[in-house]
């Protein structure tokens, strides 16, 4: 029998140092499959070694690099893709000085030697091997040697002479660039481009060029006949291709609504759907492409007639079996709601980093029988909170909230997770206190997976809500533009419609009066929004910025390259318009307690962010709390940041609420 307490009070099994110490691991970053010898390797974030990535042999466990080395890429500021292993040979990225290394995966205690020149201007990620020459790679390259200002950034693909530890830059006259990849007779290269003020998933362009030996110059290969493949700035976003042969590719178009599958002849030159009448559904990673190196689907048969794709229903992530010469798609069962990463082994197998609603991600080889289901496999587990018994776990409710509007009504997505523990349950009469969370991107999603974070909460006898507001990825292009120049308005909105319907009849599954609010990076935004420039004290008794945006005029001139032109798509071209939705001129109005957290080397979110708000609030005499954490960026990877915010985070939202917080 259960004991009865009130909401919030409940003794956990969770405490901020399972979420650290279960396993070494915080969390799955990649997969890495080498194509010639089909070993499986992953890169996992290690918070108790500083929160560097360590790169594994799957297998074994064995730590490729050594606990010096912290495997990661800097390119656009979100990185991505920082290493690539090829008949046996890891390149990868040290994240330290930025320069590429070489180290043979075969022989243990080799040390990685560097094959780039040290220059702390430079950055590399997202690499591929020349299929004629082992020793040139392509891969993309920052340049920030001459810049004064972010703008003068120079990104470019560039080739790799490894024998010579020199780099020759390629294309660079567009803005950005991803995914380069040789075709497997080495004759062809493809790439996506994308030029500002476009981010990769409002408009990007998929090109191809023929690969050329270059006698007589200092570079290993030139590139000549480009040829553009499909995309359109600011229109049409393409992505992730790869070959299916010498002379055809496949990738993903939303030209739709929603991305779909497509392939393109070379030959013929051209570009073709693979679904005769498009599915409302996207077959694209779950979250935008922020980061370099995701992929959403792997060719699986000897013909390349055969794909496995992940697509977005609902908001969950699906596995689909797409048969690219029929145009079918059929969907294969799984336990995962979240799937990324998925890579190719063999001509009936792929591998993918997924998430249950109750257990931690997991690295899962998928078998495909001719004759039966799929067959699940999981090798690795990132194991954070995976020591949660079943009946402690709070499992997601999506609900779709039609929201009254001039025009009729507007649809909001939300996931509720309900205050859950086997040995606890709420007082009669009584309705737990809730934390309302607001996703980062602004246009990325809030996944229905397993997330200790939201279960360190649930188990306390806390309501969790995730607010995928009008703006999210994963609901289609139309929903997703519903955000263009209206950030600070619909995000806001849907969050206080949102606590408004549940805790209101016929849904009551909230406290109205104990509603607290947070969000990392662009959610803290929203944060800091919603009690600022809309001030309505009724709503969010508290809030929590985790290195959210407050000014966003000024952080427009301090934003690192990749993201300087997003505020044209987010606030329109009017700079008034930015400056009246940012929430530090508009901090006199905040009434509600906030706390704000901040990573003193975030470069995508400085720091001056969040000072220049907290000094606002003091000077008025405001309640804010504010903790500035050494060595982080945007996002927590150290084993004591962790601990020290989440710790933080939960006792002042029980203070403000007068909730008793124990076993934190």
């Amino acid at each position: 029998m259960k004991t009865l307490a009130p909401y919030g009070t409940w003794e956990s099994p969770v405490t901020v140092e399972n979420i650290t110490d279960t396993g070494n691991s915080l969390g799955l970053v990649d997969i890495l499959v080498d194509s010639v010898t089909s070993k499986i390797y992953h890169i996992e974030t290690r918070p108790a070694e500083g929160g560097r990535d360590a790169l594994l042999l799957t297998e074994s466990g064995r730590d490729i690099t050594g606990p010096e080395w912290d495997v990661k890429s800097k390119v656009n500021g979100y990185g991505g893709a920082p290493a690539i292993v090829h008949d046996g040979v890891c390149y990868f990225c040290h994240a330290a000085d930025g320069r590429i290394y070489k180290v043979n995966v075969e022989v243990p205690n080799n040390g990685p030697e560097a094959i780039t020149p040290g220059n702390s201007f430079h950055k590399f990620a997202n690499y591929d091997v020349y299929p004629l020459d082992r020793n040139v790679l392509v891969c993309v390259f920052e340049d920030a040697t001459a810049a004064k200002s972010p703008s003068e950034v120079v990104n470019s693909l560039c080739f790799l002479d490894v024998s010579t530890k020199q780099v020759f830059p390629l294309e660079s006259d567009a803005s950005f660039y991803s995914s380069p990849k040789f075709s497997p007779d080495g004759k062809r290269l493809v790439w996506v481009e994308w030029d500002l003020p476009d981010m990769p998933w409002n408009g990007t362009e998929i090109w191809i060029a023929d690969v050329v030996a270059a006698p007589g110059s200092s570079s290993p290969l030139v590139l000549k006949n480009r040829r553009h493949v499909a995309g359109e700035h600011s229109r049409i976003s393409v992505a992730y291709p790869s070959w299916l042969s010498n002379d055809s590719l496949i990738f993903t178009s939303d030209i739709s609504g929603f991305e779909n599958p497509w392939t393109y002849d070379c030959t013929a030159g051209v570009a073709k759907a693979v679904f005769e009448t498009p599915m409302e559904e996207s077959f694209g990673c779950t979250n935008p492409p922020k980061k370099l190196g995701w992929s959403p689907y792997a060719v699986i048969d000897v013909q390349s007639t055969v794909a496995v794709f992940t697509a977005i229903k609902d908001g969950r992530s699906v596995l689909c079996r797409v048969d690219l010469a029929a145009g079918t798609a059929v969907l294969l069962p799984s336990p995962y709601v979240e799937i990324s990463h998925i890579r190719p082994l063999r001509s009936d197998q792929f591998v993918f980093i997924g998430t249950t609603t109750d257990a931690a991600p997991a690295l899962v080889q998928c078998t495909l029988p001719a004759t039966s289901d799929a067959v699940f496999l999981e090798l690795q587990s990132a194991a954070q909170g995976s020591t949660l018994p079943r009946d402690d776990v709070s499992l997601p409710r999506p609900l779709k909230l039609l929201v009254p509007h001039e025009l009729g009504t507007r649809l909001v997505h939300v996931i509720y997770y309900p205050p859950t523990n086997s040995r606890f349950a709420g007082l009669d009469g009584e309705k737990p206190p809730c934390v309302l969370n607001v996703h980062g991107g602004p246009v990325g999603i809030s996944p229905q997976s397993f997330n200790a974070t939201k279960q360190f909460f649930t188990t306390r006898g806390w309501a969790w809500l995730d607010v995928n507001h009008r703006g999210t990825s994963g609901y289609g292009r139309v929903y997703m533009e519903l955000l263009r120049e209206s950030w600070g308005v619909v995000d806001v909105e849907d969050s206080i419609d949102a606590a408004r319907i549940l805790s209101a009849p016929p849904h009551d599954l909230i406290d109205p009066k104990r509603v607290v609010i947070r969000g990392q990076s662009a959610g803290g935004f929203t944060t800091l929004s919603a009690l600022s420039v809309w001030a309505d004290n009724s709503v969010f008794a508290a809030g929590t910025s985790l290195y959210g945006v407050s000014d966003c005029e000024r952080l427009q001139k301090e934003s690192h390259k990749f993201e300087s032109g997003y505020f044209e798509m987010l606030f329109g071209r009017d700079p008034q318009v930015a400056r009246d939705r940012s929430p530090i001129f508009h901090a006199e109005k905040i009434v509600a307690p906030l706390l704000i957290l901040q990573g003193a080397a975030d470069t995508a979110v400085p720091p001056s962010q969040a000072e220049i708000m907290v000094e606002s609030i003091r000077k008025r005499g405001g309640v804010v709390e504010y903790q500035l954490y050494a060595g982080e960026g945007h996002g927590w990877k150290r084993k004591d940041t962790i601990e020290d915010a989440l710790r933080r985070e939960i006792q002042f939202y029980s203070r403000v609420l007068g909730i008793e917080c124990k076993g934190v």
